[in-house]
């Protein structure tokens, strides 16, 4: 049979990124406490196709992903992924975006009450030649509870629930587990969502929130300063994003910061 795919190109055209979107396929996480947490990845894979080719081979891709779905993935299994995509292809670059829900167990504050918190989380990776690159992502509810309303309103103060967004790339002194960054970004909220409170629940988190007051650009601060703090991490973006009680918008804040730039 003859292979279209191999035939010649003659517009003289790169292209950047072809491969295939949205592949759901089971995966494993690895966990910090050891272990695997099963999860339903979504996951796109792409090589960068010379000019000279009319057309990558689609079926590699999956043959590549497919086994990936029985062993644990990390940091170091992305960087092999990306390598095995770039030999079956033949390519100099591939990319590789997974994006899953990663569930936490959480201790209601008075009640001791246990329930489990899903998260939006993320692993992206790039092999061009030689050089690498690897980011994680998390994205994490907190309530923030607004400091110009408490301090206007003879009782009172509005909360609402914000979303903080951040992706990381490690330095040589380490990685962080999902369940580390988690950790470190909820810790900036006025306070921690649960999702399981009893009363004695929420009589704690809506007077630990009013002790603690943030602006969105609060949240956002105190996060870039845990994360410049944070060796085992050279690069990150945040984002916070308060989707306001009182108002029909949200309002946000964002920054992006190289550490060996600073």
């Amino acid at each position: 049979m003859r292979d279209v795919q191999n035939f010649p190109d003659l517009r003289g055209i790169n292209i950047q990124k072809v491969g295939v979107k949205d592949v759901h396929l089971p995966l494993q996480i690895a966990a910090r406490e050891g272990g695997c947490q099963s999860v339903l990845g979504i996951v796109s894979l792409s090589v960068a196709l010379p000019m000279q080719f009319k057309g990558t081979h689609m079926s590699r891709f999956m043959e590549v992903l497919l086994p990936w779905s029985r062993k644990p993935i990390s940091n170091v299994e992305i960087l092999a992924i990306l390598k095995e995509t770039c030999e079956a292809l033949s390519a100099q670059r591939a990319d590789i975006s997974i994006r899953f829900k990663y569930f936490v167990p959480r201790i209601a504050p008075v009640s001791g009450k246990e329930s489990i918190l899903d998260y939006n989380c993320s692993f992206e990776g790039t092999l061009d030649g030689k050089r690498h690159s690897f980011a994680m992502g998390v994205e994490v509810p907190v309530t923030s509870c607004c400091p110009c309303s408490k301090e206007i309103s003879e009782y009172g103060a509005h909360n609402q629930r914000a979303m903080i967004r951040a992706r990381v790339k490690f330095s040589s002194a380490g990685f962080l587990w999902l369940e580390d960054l988690i950790e470190l970004l909820e810790s900036e909220g006025s306070c921690e969502i649960y999702p399981l409170l009893k009363r004695e629940d929420e009589k704690y988190v809506t007077e630990a929130a009013y002790d603690n007051p943030k602006f969105v650009e609060d949240i956002l601060r105190d996060v870039v300063i845990r994360l410049r703090n944070e060796p085992r991490v050279r690069w990150f973006e945040v984002e916070c994003e308060s989707m306001e009680s009182i108002h029909n918008h949200s309002a946000f804040a964002c920054h992006v910061e190289d550490k060996r730039m600073v």
